[in-house]
């Protein structure tokens, strides 16, 4: 299926953290497809590899450096939006970390930092670019997760900020769609990335600290690790701008299940999608 830019005259996307994984695969695709790309991520140091990649693909990206829990960063990408571009058609939140640990372990910065990257980033960017949103009548779509649907064990921190992004997302929506703009969460699974490892997990540590949660801790590290060998693709690619564009046509995204009742509802503007298993 070919993307097609939503209007032609008018067609910028902005992403975050397009580092690796689903924003790098999203980026590189929806710029394949003619969109003007701005591929945002907080690390300068990673900003040349995605060049590389954008070169190799023969594809053009605007790539800024874009902390999203950092307030006048953010005003002044929207600023530059303005400013560089006259507008924007497409903002897609998929910046996150991982937390991992035992609730025990885990101190209270872990999940005020979860909470401040996987939530409160999602709500500044949308926020944030919520204006320009309107007049273009353009769309917000979030990368959430099947955490923000199910919790999941020692991810207490990271599926609290999920659900939390889901509940502010499916409670915008019809107030956005009131105003022109579209607004869509995915849902993925396991997907082959540098997600975890970014994150900067110790299995070995997180075990040495896990006390009496040890036996449950290593159990699930085990079956986790086994699932994602066995059910992620060899490519972020069940995720990238195919996906989201599909969405977009009401159309199921390849590789996802459609929404069971719940969730954003529209299926024209605004619908859920959640990573088939």
């Amino acid at each position: 299926m070919t993307i097609q830019p939503s209007r032609q005259d008018s067609q910028i996307v902005l992403i975050t953290g397009t580092s690796t994984g689903i924003g790098r695969a999203t980026a590189l695709a929806l710029a394949a497809a003619g969109w003007r790309t701005i591929a945002t991520m907080r690390n300068p140091e990673r900003a040349e590899a995605l060049r590389a990649d954008a070169a190799e693909a023969g594809v053009e990206l605007d790539i800024r450096i874009l902390d999203v829990t950092d307030a006048g960063a953010i005003e002044r990408e929207a600023d530059y939006c303005r400013n560089t571009y006259g507008g924007l058609d497409a903002l897609v939140n998929n910046a996150g970390s991982a937390t991992l640990g035992s609730v025990e372990a885990l101190d209270m910065k872990g999940f005020r930092d979860a909470m401040e990257v996987n939530y409160f980033g999602v709500v500044a960017m949308t926020k944030a670019f919520m204006p320009l949103l309107r007049e273009s009548r353009g769309r917000v779509i979030t990368i959430s997760s099947v955490g923000g649907v199910v919790g999941q064990p020692f991810n207490e921190a990271y599926c609290a900020a999920k659900f939390a992004v889901e509940g502010f997302l499916e409670s915008l929506q019809p107030v956005a769609k009131s105003v022109g703009v579209g607004v869509h969460l995915i849902e993925p699974g396991a997907v082959s990335s540098d997600f975890v490892a970014n994150a900067g997990v110790d299995a070995a540590g997180m075990l040495a600290a896990a006390g009496p949660y040890r036996p449950a801790l290593s159990a699930y590290l085990e079956r986790t690790a086994r699932q994602f060998a066995a059910r992620a693709p060899k490519h972020p690619r069940m995720l990238p701008g195919l996906s989201w564009m599909r969405c977009k046509q009401g159309l199921p995204p390849s590789g996802f299940k459609p929404p069971r009742g719940r969730g954003i509802s529209s299926p024209r503007r605004s619908t859920t999608w959640t990573a088939a298993a």
